[in-house]
């Protein structure tokens, strides 16, 4: 029997009710060495508790190989958090999101057809079992109870995103896994859009948790929780928010609105090494997160304690102040509030156990303000939510209000922390009270602490010594000659990069069909950049022979699962995709009938979208003749919605702003175009292609560890001066001399046009991008960190093709 359970009324442990503060700390994007002071941080700060995720793909390197040594020996890591004093939410997935290189799930999946991910389906699923195999007895014998501290288990992540088919068939044979495993405490799953059989297929035994991220300006925050505080309530449940914005200022919101776990994400922020970061969809729409992994939690990816962190301390102490009290608190009737500033449209409240109660009063805007509070008025701060008490009983009186966090309660008397006075009503004697200053209320003693802060440390500019660049390149691994260009993946690179190379009889164009991440692609000399996530590309070659080499490296696998453009689907596979000689192109605008809203028969014949109509939204289809002999490609100019194109009596297909194209196989006949009817919307056009496919390509591949290795070996080199010019495609390693400190250092390369890679101490650091370049999304983009300790600096500096000569100016550092 678990010493974890789970009520309408909150968490228990031990028999005893909590509310739990949890704070996303990750091993993964953490060294080794900074994991005990990171969670004794933690623990200082007031939470009692780290959530984690385990990435099935940081543990198995390749098919079968498992590594849980040093930086991946999440044992060690759980073990610490037991010894700090921290509970831990677990979270293996298998699917874990977190902008992570293919959400945690292994590159290699996608090479096999069949296999659906994140689907009640037989082959995922035997893949999923051999991770779980792996991971599920460490976190068994890491309880709570049974030795450790772990007090839940997570199953997935967000499944309510996803397009998953069987979804208590799926959770079942997750939730089956893990007790076959032994895990007694509660499996939860999270919902990422409130849909809670969505998150969890209602399967028994699999407790539904929700992720909320609102805007933290917005009045209405209140009802949407409350709303799935009532809804888990009938169930028996408590809301467990596993995910949410980190301003504390929210987290009082949803902690009287009823939340009886508070895990905003990643309040201690870390790094993605090496070639961990995700491909995304937070860009127009792709994006590609940096090696800084920040989202302004309360400590920064260097360990710097922000303001949010004193009023995590804040926070903490009223929970600890009101212990049982709040964790058995449950809804209570609206509490009249006026005020002169922006605020919650329907102000929450809970009916502590024992007596009195608790109402968040948020102060939304930038300016103190009154607010009046059950007909008393009293000071509000900016940006604040002070969590004020009505009748809340005491040992011999009542205190009738208070407007600030009560931080203290014993005997000796009450302490509120406070930026404006506090108001204090006792019985029937009402008192405003500075910050700093103590009175004696009916008997009581009553002191306004002011708020906390926090230090920030100063950074220091720190001289680099010599830099030298190495006389040679790293090596590549040869990897065949092949008709058409394979995946990456195919080639046994799951981060890294490859080379293809062919020659062939160029027309005017090229067509570059599903190319990524990063494609610096060179025809007789010239080198063109790329990194349109699989988008479709028409390249001018007018004038242009000889040799096509294209270099593609692979910035990291889809976390998410958007169908805009084809490596932002789930489980999409990396690499040059396909290369086709554009032989002829027509338009193919006119003549195409018209089936939908009152066309009759024979059908008419129209421009493509020039049907007249009153029926507006309604969709309608064009169809006309093509009859090609050979591939071809059907662009679609114009489009803004998605449009839907069916090839002969085949499958429809979705078409999409970001990519208006469809492939079309040798011998199609016709096409069917059907959109929705839009007379403002500008209408459409259509080119078909002819294509011939560019074959015999002959790769070369590079993964990540071979170019660690390479890093980390002495190489001759010869001193250079900064600035660095390189052409787009030219490469140069350079190993820099760096101080020796105590601190770690943050590297600002500055310069126009380059990509960066760094190493140190064997591991690779991270990657950055100067100059044009794609959106950039998770931190500062323009930075690598080398933690404390680490050593040997080597930076792999690559030109890239843009509007500005590629140069590498200085490397500035810092000491942080």
């Amino acid at each position: 029997m678990s010493s974890v359970s789970l009520n309408s009324q909150g968490v228990v442990v031990d028999d005893k009710p909590a509310v739990v503060l949890c704070a996303s700390l990750f091993y993964f994007r953490l060294p080794r060495e900074q994991w005990r002071a990171r969670l004794e941080q933690v623990r200082a700060s007031g939470y009692t508790c780290v959530d984690v995720y385990l990435p099935w793909n940081f543990h198995e390197l390749s098919p079968g190989r498992w590594s849980f040594e040093s930086r991946r020996d999440v044992a060690a890591f759980l073990d610490l958090a037991a010894e700090v004093g921290l509970h831990v939410i677990a979270r293996p997935g298998p699917y874990i999101c977190s902008e992570w290189d293919g959400g945690a799930l292994p590159a290699w999946l996608g090479l096999d057809p069949s296999l659906r991910v994140r689907q009640n389906e037989p082959r995922f699923l035997a893949a999923v079992t051999a991770w779980f195999d792996q991971v599920l007895p460490m976190l068994a014998s890491r309880q709570y109870g049974a030795g450790g501290s772990v007090i839940m288990v997570q199953l997935e992540n967000e499944l309510d995103f996803f397009d998953c088919t069987d979804r208590p068939g799926y959770l079942t044979a997750l939730r089956d896994q893990a007790v076959a495993h032994g895990i007694d405490v509660p499996l939860i799953a999270c919902a990422g859009q409130g849909d809670l059989y969505g998150a969890t297929g209602d399967v028994d035994g699999v407790v539904p948790a929700c992720n909320f991220y609102p805007d933290d300006d917005s009045p209405f925050i209140e009802e949407e929780v409350r709303r799935y505080a009532a809804l888990l309530a009938d169930r028996g449940l408590p809301l467990l928010i596993t995910e949410t914005n980190r301003r504390h200022r929210t987290l009082r919101r949803l902690l009287a609105s009823g939340a009886s776990l508070l895990a905003p994400y990643l309040q201690s922020s870390g790094w993605n090494f090496g070639y961990t970061p995700s491909s995304g969809n937070w860009g127009q729409p792709g994006n590609f997160m940096s090696h800084g992994y920040d989202f302004a939690g309360y400590v920064s990816s260097t360990g710097v304690e922000r303001p949010e962190y004193a009023e995590a301390q804040v926070l903490a102490r009223v929970l600890g102040a009101l212990g049982s009290r709040l964790a058995l608190a449950s809804p209570g009737e609206a509490v009249e509030v006026v005020a002169d500033f922006p605020t919650s449209s329907s102000p929450s409240v809970l009916e502590l156990d024992g007596g009195g109660r608790l109402v968040a009063v948020p102060n939304l805007g930038a300016d103190d303000g009154r607010a009046v509070v059950n007909g008393v008025s009293v000071a509000v701060g900016a940006d604040s939510c002070p969590l004020m008490l009505l009748d809340l009983p005491l040992r011999d009186t009542t205190l009738t209000l208070a407007s600030a966090d009560l931080v203290e309660l014993s005997d000796d008397g009450l302490v509120f922390c406070s930026a404006v006075p506090v108001t204090v009503v006792i019985g029937n004697t009402s008192v405003e009270i500075a910050v700093g200053s103590s009175l004696v209320v009916e008997g009581v003693g009553v002191t306004a602490a002011p708020r906390p802060g926090v230090t920030q440390p100063e950074t220091s500019g720190v001289e680099h010594g010599a830099v030298l660049r190495r006389t040679s390149a790293a090596p590549s691994k040869p990897a065949g000659t092949h008709e058409l260009p394979p995946a990456l993946e195919s080639l046994g690179v799951y981060r890294g990069r490859g080379v293809y190379t062919t020659t062939t009889e160029l027309t005017d164009e090229l067509l570059l069909v599903g190319a990524t991440d990063i494609v610096d692609l060179s025809i007789g000399g010239r080198v063109q950049t790329l990194a349109g996530f699989g988008a479709t590309h028409r390249i001018d070659t007018r004038g242009l022979s000889g040799e096509i080499q294209a270099t593609v490296e692979i910035w990291g696998h889809a976390n998410f699962d958007d169908s805009r453009l084809p490596a932002l689907r789930l489980g999409a596979l990396r690499g040059l995709g396909t290369v086709w000689t554009i032989v002829e192109s027509r338009d193919i605008s006119a003549l195409w009938t018209v089936d939908g809203h009152w066309a009759g028969d024979p059908a008419p014949l129209r421009t493509l979208t020039g049907w007249s109509s009153t029926r507006v939204g309604t969709p309608i289809t064009y169809t006309r003749r093509v009859d090609t002999d050979t591939p071809t490609a059907l662009q679609l100019n114009g489009v803004r919605e998605p449009v839907t194109v069916t090839v002969d009596d085949g499958e429809p297909l979705t078409v999409h702003a970001e990519n208006p194209w469809a492939l079309l196989p040798a011998g199609t006949k016709q096409i069917s175009v059907t959109v929705p009817h839009h007379p403002s919307g500008g209408g459409l056009r259509a080119e078909l292609l002819s294509l011939n496919p560019v074959v015999d390509w002959a790769c070369a591949v590079q993964d990540d560890e071979l170019l660690t290795a390479f890093a980390g070996h002495d190489a001759p080199g010869s001193a250079i001066e900064l600035p660095l010019t390189l052409a787009p495609g030219e490469e140069a390693w350079l190993d820099v001399e760096l101080p020796t400190l105590e601190n770690g250092l943050v590297l600002r390369p500055e310069g126009n046009q380059l990509r960066v890679t760094g190493w140190a101490s064997g591991e690779c650091l991270g990657r950055v991008w100067l100059g044009d370049r794609p959106a950039f999304s998770g931190g500062d983009p323009d930075v690598l960190w080398i933690p404390p300790g680490w050593s040997g600096l080597t930076l792999l500096v690559r030109g890239v093709e843009g509007p500005a000569t590629p140069e590498l100016r200085t490397l500035r550092l810092e000491s942080t």
